[in-house]
């Protein structure tokens, strides 16, 4: 039993890509769907869909690839950890490799990207990286 499991999301996804796999499944909460809502609008996955479960709900998520099966997701990098929180205050601005990545901030308005934070003036806890 993982004791992270937004951190347990980004690895099996990482994982999953890593192997090329269409397709990722996992257990559901409204982080990780929230997640998921941020990779599709950021063009990084094709899909998610939570399909309904006896015990639990499972979130499947499509990846996506390029022409020639080139990933798309270079990498995904979880931040703040059970551990270790970290933080992001509203004036600071979230970049990742230049602007080329984006960064997933859990903010008090819902779950949002650094650039949506930036624009909406608000700071939060800095989930993941993903590039």
């Amino acid at each position: 039993m993982t004791t992270d499991p937004i951190g347990d999301m980004l690895t099996r996804i990482r994982n999953a890509n890593q192997a090329l796999h269409e397709t990722v499944e996992m257990p559901t909460s409204g982080m990780k769907r929230e997640i998921a809502r941020i990779l599709h609008e950021e063009g990084y996955i094709d899909a998610y869909s939570v399909s309904k479960g006896d015990i639990h709900d499972t979130l499947v998520v499509t990846l996506r690839y390029g022409p020639s099966r080139e990933r798309v997701i270079s990498g995904l990098k979880r931040v703040s950890r059970p551990g270790r929180r970290v933080y992001a205050k509203k004036d600071r601005p979230h970049r990742v490799l230049g602007g080329m990545g984006v960064a997933i901030l859990s903010t008090s308005s819902g779950v949002i990207t650094g650039r949506q934070a930036q624009e909406q003036g608000v700071g939060g806890e800095v989930v993941c990286y993903v590039w």
